[in-house]
């Protein structure tokens, strides 16, 4: 059912920090901050030839991200975000095998302006897994 991979996801403390280690240590192409006020973060995506790094950092005091960075301060990997054909069959397909879809269970838009759904990373060997429309 997965496609590619489309981005692994870092929580950071200082997102401008962040970018700059991407693009001036390792010579990367990183995007503009984009805040994403339903998840509750703002983003920067780093370019690969194969894939993009999603760097998260918390958007206001009740951010997901704000609660991670409270256990992991100097930040860590936060999720993996794979594609598939059809998100409304995918989640309908995790349901149906058991996995718990989180929020209300329903899609929202996420940093790629695609439907996006996560699953609960204790029905995946301790990984948050996002699952985008391609």
């Amino acid at each position: 059912m997965i496609g590619r991979l489309n981005h692994v996801a870092i929580a950071v403390p200082d997102l401008a920090a962040a970018a700059a280690v991407y693009r001036d240590r390792l010579g990367a192409s990183v995007s503009q901050p984009a805040a994403l006020a339903d998840h509750g973060v703002t983003t920067v995506f780093v370019q690969l030839a194969n894939t993009q790094i999603e760097l998260i950092e918390p958007l206001g005091e009740t951010s997901p991200i704000a609660a991670f960075l409270e256990r992991h301060p100097e930040g860590g990997i936060h999720h993996l975000c794979y594609e598939v054909d059809d998100i409304g069959a995918a989640s309908a397909a995790m349901v149906a095998a058991g996995s718990r879809v989180l929020g209300d269970g329903k899609p929202s838009i996420g940093a790629h302006g695609k439907p996006v759904i996560f699953l609960h990373p204790k029905d995946f060997l301790g990984s948050l897994i996002e699952l985008e429309e391609a």
